[in-house]
């Protein structure tokens, strides 16, 4: 990858102060004997028909972050023969197969899934293989509220909820509008109604917990509001928690570094207008590497 020479001269020493006080496990150095197993594996469960790149996205933008193997797992009953991916680390399976995999240490379900039968009974299956981290976006967040009787209440210790405003409506039984106007209650109370971790994505992404955690991110810009690019977040959170960070520093910092990806984008003269969304998660890797390097010297 050729990075922008305009990176070189932009000041990241706010970027570094931030992450270096908020989030140390994210700037941990490799051990020099670890290997892709230490750094976890993740599922990916969506990429329906005409809705692939969702779940291609989500797995590239996983890689990016730092997790050690990505699956793909595509609901299709055959494995669609016209993807022409430019990531062949990415590991591409039918879901049916994939799901009863027993090294993935945690599962995204959701981005570019479907909600008919078939794929509420694939979250379903995700979502009883004992794994204590899930990540549900998209999709999976209609299945749960249009198939109650498949999902009892959670009681992993870390399951997070990625929803814009529509989704959150939709868990809330409410409207957008009523939404966007308590953006902190509707988050609060999506996490304290299916005990786990909110991702309420939007301006000022306000992300909470059912222990009590309400955080207001201030990174991004309208860069962000383009097609695939809550797929990379996703993709993010669940390579970080893969990683074995906690959930309390990995949603947080994922969330943050999505944005401050989107502002040295914009900063480099890539976005806001016209930015793609495969476009963060290069510039994540190299913001990533960069601050981890600073922070160890």
């Amino acid at each position: 990858m050729m990075m922008n020479p305009i990176l070189s001269r932009i000041n990241l020493t706010a970027y570094r102060h931030y992450a270096k006080q908020h989030f140390p496990s994210l700037l941990k150095p490799r051990p020099a004997d670890s290997h892709k197993g230490t750094f976890g594996s993740i599922g990916v469960l969506g990429g329906a028909e005409g809705m692939m790149g969702s779940a291609l996205l989500a797995g590239t933008a996983a890689l990016y972050t730092g997790c050690g193997k990505v699956v793909v797992a595509f609901p299709q009953d055959k494995l669609p023969i016209a993807v022409h991916h430019p990531y062949p680390e990415l590991m591409l399976d039918t879901a049916e197969r994939a799901v009863h995999r027993t090294d993935i240490d945690v599962w995204l379900a959701g981005c570019g899934l479907g909600k008919d039968e078939k794929a509420a009974k694939l979250v379903h299956t995700v979502w009883q293989s004992g794994q204590p981290c899930l990540v549900l976006d998209a999709d999976a967040l209609h299945i749960l509220v249009d198939y109650p009787q498949l999902f009892l209440k959670n009681t992993r210790n870390d399951m997070v909820l990625t929803p814009h405003p529509g989704e959150a409506a939709y868990l809330l039984n409410t409207t957008v509008q009523q939404v966007q106007s308590h953006r902190d209650w509707a988050a609060r109370e999506l996490a304290n109604r299916y005990h786990c971790w909110v991702v309420l994505k939007g301006h000022n992404t306000v992300i909470s917990s059912a222990r009590g955690f309400l955080h207001t991110n201030t990174t991004g810009n309208t860069g962000l509001a383009t097609a695939g690019s809550g797929d990379v977040l996703a993709g993010m959170i669940t390579s970080l928690l893969a990683q074995g960070i906690k959930a309390a520093e990995a949603v947080p910092a994922a969330v943050w570094l999505h944005g401050a990806a989107a502002e040295l984008l914009e900063q480099s003269q890539v976005g806001p207008i016209g930015l793609l969304a495969g476009e963060l998660a290069e510039m994540l890797r190299w913001l990533r590497n960069r601050l981890t390097a600073a922070a160890n010297e």
